[in-house]
């Protein structure tokens, strides 16, 4: 699936995983150090379970429909709807629409946007791929990260 025509960022591109993210609001930007990461993810992607300790996480969902556990609630939204992740809630989601997920996070601090950008590599296409599992390396690779920034993988993806 090719995004070309969809993606206006004035920022660089980025692969985080299997998804291709934009950091349009730096934490840097402002005093509140309000963060917003675009993303565009592919069917069946799917975070691990995991919990910020400092930092709610807020989901937009701009095009597509995600599954959501939060708190060990189950949620689905769609275009137009917002999930919020509390900060200390452990919490995970998968794209469940065939065509993708357009999503923009919103956090205040810089804990996910250090862990994202250290995570993250430049973007030189925008064909986004099938979903892939980690391997071994990639996992402990995350959660090292994740562990630097205040944030803790507690589960397995969402199947």
């Amino acid at each position: 699936m090719t995004f070309q025509t969809k993606i206006n960022s004035a920022q660089p591109l980025l692969w985080f995983g299997n998804t291709l993210v934009s950091i349009v609001v730096p934490s840097t930007t402002g005093a509140d150090q309000l963060c917003a990461i675009e993303h565009w993810m592919p069917f069946g992607d799917s975070a691990p379970m995991h919990i910020h300790r400092n930092e709610d996480e807020m989901f937009h969902i701009l095009s597509g429909t995600l599954r959501f556990s939060v708190g060990g609630e189950m949620l689905t939204a769609m275009a137009g709807e917002t999930v919020l992740a509390p900060k200390g809630v452990p919490h995970s989601y998968r794209v469940d629409s065939p065509e993708g997920a357009h999503v923009m996070t919103i956090t205040r601090g810089s804990d996910f946007e250090t862990m994202v950008r250290a995570a993250a590599r430049p973007a030189m296409f925008t064909d986004l791929p099938a979903p892939s599992a980690p391997t071994p390396e990639m996992i402990a690779q995350l959660g090292a990260l994740c562990a630097a920034n205040n944030i803790e993988i507690v589960g397995p993806p969402m199947a």
